[in-house]
């Protein structure tokens, strides 16, 4: 009997399809940094399960993939220093993540997205320390080695939220911080190295979001984030046509630093874990082309806040 690459057999016979997983890796959770990664199917509603771990310990990271291509990757982040360590995973096979190589510089608060299975990755802005990060980097996902050059944002900013229209080429890069909240948002061509050009506005000026798209069919969500407190705040755009935000409904409960990942043109859209004056556990879901409030998915195997998300769909 033929199988997909993307599906696995249990020793008790049954068949799990691994084709549209969804993944979870670093974090602080209630001890301390972690390493953990965890992973849910996101079209099936449920709790994570344990996938393996991180080479390094790490929080506030970027993460990606190359969609159905199947590898998922995590940059930068925070050992207590700042790190550059880029690790990658393949997404339906559970086990411990390997080394891929260095960002062009250790920054925490950096986050990614990417061109689905054209196969390039750009991590955008960071924490530095002393000052925030305009740079963007990028990556072939499919071979390792070194991040190069991409560009630079249009300001210096950390913890935004990051997304894309997959082949589409567009990528988005909403809110952050520049020294206060922001609420702009930028746009690359993916494909196509260079400096970002403005978007237009989320409706709410925020930074610790999170972000996801239904891919080609081009709505990018963001959703919850640190204002003068913790927002519960969905606003969507049409990815290949600049333009403010609008509206899309409200998480379950607002909080920051939580992190998203979707199953592309599947249309589901999940926002996991995050910091709400106590660490949440929780995965909320959406239907990304329509609008309204999230639902409840499940729980994280434990909370968990500052990591990155990905998925292989």
């Amino acid at each position: 009997m033929a199988f997909s690459s993307l599906r696995t057999i249990l020793s008790h016979g049954v068949i799990v399809d691994t084709s549209n997983r969804g993944v979870f890796a670093g974090g602080y959770d209630a001890s301390d940094r972690t390493n953990s990664i965890d992973y849910i199917n996101i079209s099936s509603t449920g709790n994570a399960s344990d996938f393996g771990d991180l080479s390094v310990t790490r929080n506030s990271l970027g993460a990606c993939s190359n969609g159905t291509s199947d590898r998922g990757i995590f940059g930068g982040g925070t050992t207590g220093s700042n790190s550059n360590v880029i690790d990658y995973i393949t997404i339906s096979t559970t086990g411990d993540a390997s080394d891929f190589g260095n960002l062009t510089v250790s920054r925490r608060g950096v986050r990614a997205t990417s061109d689905g299975t054209d196969n390039r990755g750009v991590f955008a802005g960071g924490n530095l320390g002393a000052s925030r990060s305009d740079t963007m980097d990028y990556i072939t996902i499919s071979s390792t080695g070194d991040a190069s050059d991409f560009g630079n944002l249009g300001e210096g900013k950390y913890a935004v939220g990051a997304t894309s229209n997959a082949t589409g080429d567009r990528g988005v890069f909403g809110g952050g911080y520049v020294g206060s909240n922001t609420n702009v948002i930028d746009y690359i061509t993916i494909s196509s190295t260079g400096d970002t050009t403005n978007f237009g506005d989320l409706t709410e000026a925020r930074r610790e979001l999170a972000a996801c798209s239904n891919g080609t069919s081009n709505r990018g969500v963001f959703g919850g984030g640190k204002t003068a407190g913790y927002s519960d705040t969905m606003d969507y755009i049409t990815i290949s046509s600049t333009g403010d935000a609008t509206d899309f409904g409200n998480l379950i409960a607002g909080r920051e630093s939580l992190d998203s990942t979707s199953s592309g043109t599947s249309n589901r859209g999940v926002f996991a874990g995050g910091w709400l004056g106590s660490i949440s556990d929780s995965i909320d879901y959406i239907t990304i082309s329509s609008t309204g409030d999230a639902s409840d998915f499940g729980d994280l195997s434990a909370g968990r806040y500052s990591f990155g998300a990905t998925s292989n769909s």
